[in-house]
């Protein structure tokens, strides 16, 4: 099997690591293979692709749909670096409103799926990080939420001091303030 699952501490959030091939020509990883994740428990199908670049110090997020738009992600870095960040907005969980980070980069084979129900968010650690995810449903723009990166309810430590955020992202309310109930 290509690919190791590890459980984290927040229920169906997984970080999976590729094995990688490497020899004289550089290396070869598989990044997706449906019958090792449908074997491991994560039997969404993916619908979406998306790829994003950003310099050194650029913060997205936290990000989210709601209701029959909300999505499952499987994220992976394939140049630079980035600080990952998934959190818990199913309130019916145990881990509702906590949050679990990883460095994801270009040569680690490692990436993480995370279910529908949780606010997704990541901070550039490298100028030029290129940054795939795959996507249970598709985008929609009547279903589009997210909550401040800086909420003080949820504490992210993120890894950097100086960071560049949108104004949409700078925008996006607290947790506090979202009825959390009726976003699934």
């Amino acid at each position: 099997m290509p690919f190791t699952f590890e459980k984290t501490f927040i229920d169906g959030l997984v970080v999976v690591k590729s094995r990688i091939f490497p020899d004289g020509r550089g290396f070869f990883m598989e990044t997706y293979k449906e019958s090792d994740f449908i074997s491991n428990g994560i039997n969404l199908p993916f619908v979406q692709d998306n790829h994003s670049m950003s310099s050194k110090g650029i913060l997205r997020g936290l990000h989210f749909q709601r209701g029959i738009h909300a999505q499952g992600k499987l994220v992976r870095v394939t140049s630079g670096s980035v600080w990952d960040v998934a959190v818990d907005l199913r309130p019916e969980s145990q881990t509702f409103r906590r949050w679990f980070g990883l460095e994801l980069n270009s040569v680690s084979g490692i990436m993480i799926y995370m279910p529908p129900g949780f606010a997704h968010g990541f901070v550039t650690l490298e100028d030029n990080t290129e940054f795939l995810y795959k996507c249970t449903a598709e985008y929609n723009a009547e279903s589009d939420g997210g909550i401040r990166w800086d909420d003080p309810d949820i504490a992210v430590q993120w890894p950097l001091t100086e960071v560049s955020v949108s104004a949409k992202d700078n925008n996006l309310p607290f947790l506090k303030d979202i009825n959390c109930r009726e976003l699934w």
